[in-house]
């Protein structure tokens, strides 16, 4: 039975009137893709220069590769704006980008060697240098082909005047900002437990380019030349296959408060990792790396949510955290769904709401290791063989049919639902819901599923996908913006030159030192 860590403050916030307080939850998307030439390959092309300099730009930047496109939407109150100014950024975007496209999806295209995928150059000021050197030491550590991947990122927060209310509902004691810490650090250790149902339910990359593997061996079968895939799976962006990271499997990185949370963060970007510092760190002039340490900054941690904290002061993540607290979290667990133009449905934030509130509400006790090794076991099962029909999760060292488990998770999300409808009013999250929780009993309705189809019927991953590609451009390009939105876009991109001009202007001092202060 779902257990809550205070059950009149449940009750409480269900009440119509106390529900408008959720109104105040804050929204906002990253979405990550991959430019591609016409034949679906990678292109040599630079950032294009119309869409602004990708070190200052508030809304279009880079990833790791110059022609990995990062996507940010400002945070908002407003649940719909999200998506519809992300919608805008396509469409401007697309109009600059000339014949190139925006791949569909989250697993990139053919790739060659290594040295052929080109890091983000952001420019000659000390703090861009910063961000190309530590994505010279990620394909060092990790190879360039992993870094190619695209997903979304979902950032969410909930309002002041919640965390006022739900206090004083819990008659907790000690500081507002240690509560508010404490809380999401319950939510996010309850995600590490439940959050495998989203790649079950929106998980949209069953398959992958043989280029992309290496050579490395797997278990997948060949869908059509060059593709391989995996019958049941749902994410091979989030199994081992992607995100893989020797290093880490060394970092104990806990989740049971935010003073254990930091303190593994700060260990790890000075503890020297033996095979990085083989790499070395220079070789004269030129930086491979920025340290030689297990992580180089606080942002190489991989983690399928993050809590963040932007600093005041410039301070690295871990200080921003440790001073001012929590302020919102990241959930890094969405594959792209290549069917629609921006990666992203409106389904996916629906979920991610009514989760994360059942997260924050239900009780959150310590993960220990034996239970953390379960968590991560259920990913893995979920992201390689979700739908597989007699598929079993672990459950304090149980073995369990999925789809019940599932099923009790939707009952459990059920209240939050609910809670939502009566702060935004109509039926919206409960009905998504149960739109939702039909794919538990029938996996060939889940995006994974219907990816595959497709795959399968136009002769694999890449055939689908610049065909997609091609379908999302033509269409972006009859979506024509108003001149208003178009001479924001243009403001905004000729500002952030300046500002990039700015900073080159400033520096001060050798990079080396720029380096140490960051660290010191």
């Amino acid at each position: 039975m779902l257990k809550f860590t205070c059950c009149d403050a449940v009750r409480q916030f269900s009440n119509s009137g106390q529900a408008q307080v959720l109104r105040g939850i804050t929204r906002g998307y990253e979405r990550e893709c991959l430019r591609v030439d016409t034949n679906g390959l990678l292109p040599t092309t630079a950032h294009p220069h119309a869409l602004g300099s990708k070190l200052t730009h508030p809304w279009i930047t880079t990833d790791y590769a110059e022609a990995l496109l990062e996507f940010i939407t400002p945070p908002s109150q407003d649940p719909e704006f999200p998506l519809a100014f992300l919608r805008d950024i396509h469409r401007y975007s697309a109009q600059q980008l000339g014949s190139e496209l925006m791949w569909a999806g989250s697993m990139p295209c053919v790739l060659g060697d290594d040295k052929d995928i080109a890091i983000a150059d952001y420019g000659r000021s000390h703090a861009a240098r910063f961000k190309t050197v530590y994505r010279e030491g990620l394909g060092l550590r990790y190879g360039r082909k992993m870094q190619t991947i695209a997903g979304a990122h979902y950032n969410w927060s909930l309002p002041n005047e919640f965390w006022t209310t739900l206090k004083d509902c819990c008659a907790s004691a000690g500081s507002d900002q240690d509560f508010v810490s404490d809380r999401y650090f319950g939510l996010i250790r309850n995600f590490l437990r439940f959050g495998w149902l989203i790649p079950y339910l929106f998980g949209a990359s069953p398959a992958v380019e043989e280029s992309f593997l290496q050579g490395r061996k797997s278990d997948l079968l060949e869908l059509a030349p060059g593709t391989l895939y995996g019958p049941h799976a749902t994410s091979l962006r989030m199994s081992d296959l992607g995100y893989q990271n020797r290093a880490q499997a060394q970092l104990h990185v806990s989740f049971n408060s935010l003073a254990e949370y930091t303190q593994a963060l700060e260990a790890a970007i000075r503890t020297p990792d033996p095979y990085y510092e083989e790499i070395g760190v220079r070789d004269g002039d030129h930086w491979k790396q920025l340290n030689a340490n297990l992580l180089q900054i606080e942002n190489e941690f991989y983690a399928g949510i993050r809590p963040k904290r932007i600093g005041l002061q410039g301070e690295r993540p871990a200080q921003a955290l440790n001073k001012y607290g929590v302020e919102y979290v990241e959930v890094r667990l969405f594959d792209l769904n290549p069917l629609v133009d921006i990666g992203i449905t409106p389904d996916q934030g629906i979920f991610a709401d009514v989760l994360l509130l059942m997260c924050l509400f239900r009780e959150s006790p310590p993960i220990t290791a034996r239970e953390q090794s379960e968590n991560d076991e259920n990913k893995n099962r979920v992201v390689n063989r979700g739908r597989q029909p007699d598929l079993h999760l672990l459950a304090h060292n149980r073995e369990l049919p999925f789809r019940p488990l599932a099923h009790e998770l939707f009952d459990d999300m059920q209240p939050f639902a609910e809670m939502l409808d009566a702060a935004y009013g109509g039926d919206r999250y409960s009905t998504t819901m149960q739109n939702l929780r039909t794919r538990i009993d029938h996996p060939d309705t889940t995006p994974s599923a219907q990816v595959l189809r497709e795959m399968r019927e136009q002769g694999g991953l890449s055939n689908y996908a610049l065909n997609l590609a091609k379908q999302h451009t033509a269409g972006l390009h009859a979506q024509a913006l108003d001149a208003a939105t178009v001479a924001r876009f243009s403001a905004s991109i000729e500002a952030s030159w300046q500002k990039q001009a700015q900073l080159e202007a400033q520096d001060q001092g050798s990079f080396e030192d720029f380096v140490a202060r960051y660290y010191a």
